[in-house]
């Protein structure tokens, strides 16, 4: 056997050895982006044994009654909207018993703001995730996509967000 044959057999057998340990302990493992300190996991392995909840899309309470109804004034600009759909997934979690810290995948549908040009606000969405993900407490990543669509059900939504979490 040549050296390069060696050297792929370690290593192989030592990947296997990781998900095997890894799978027997019934983790849930994330994985960083490499160099980056960007509040999203690059991938996440999930053990046997454990159990996929899915939620279904939420979108942001009212957060000005007194605007007109279903207006961008009535949920607030993408950032306030953001922060009221991720406390509607928090809400719902618990009733789960499950926590923000058990999100494993999310996606996220942004409609572009009309006060920036149609562009979607990413910034706005960033300010408001961070405060949930990335935090000193609650540092779990998930894995996410964020899209730009072209309009949610209520003309007033900027976002709608979808999680997978693991029990």
């Amino acid at each position: 056997m040549n050296v390069l044959m060696k050297l792929c057999s370690v290593s192989l057998l030592t990947l296997v050895s990781a998900l095997a340990q890894a799978q027997s302990s019934g983790e849930v493992v994330r994985h960083k982006i490499p160099n980056s300190d960007f509040p999203i996991a690059a991938a996440i392995e999930i053990s046997p044994g454990k159990t996929l909840v899915l939620l279904s899309g939420a979108v942001p309470p009212v957060a000005d009654d007194k605007a007109e109804k279903g207006s961008l004034a009535a949920y607030g600009d993408t950032r306030t909207q953001t922060v009221g759909t991720l406390k509607a997934i928090e809400r719902s979690l618990k009733g789960l018993g499950l926590t923000m810290g058990d999100v494993v995948k999310m996606q996220v549908f942004l409609v572009g703001d009309p006060g920036k040009a149609g562009k979607m606000d990413f910034d706005g969405f960033m300010a408001g995730y961070r405060e949930y993900f990335g935090t000193a407490a609650q540092p779990k990543l998930p894995t996410r996509s964020v899209m730009q669509v072209a309009g949610l059900v209520a003309p007033g939504w900027l976002v709608e967000i979808e999680v997978m979490a693991i029990r």
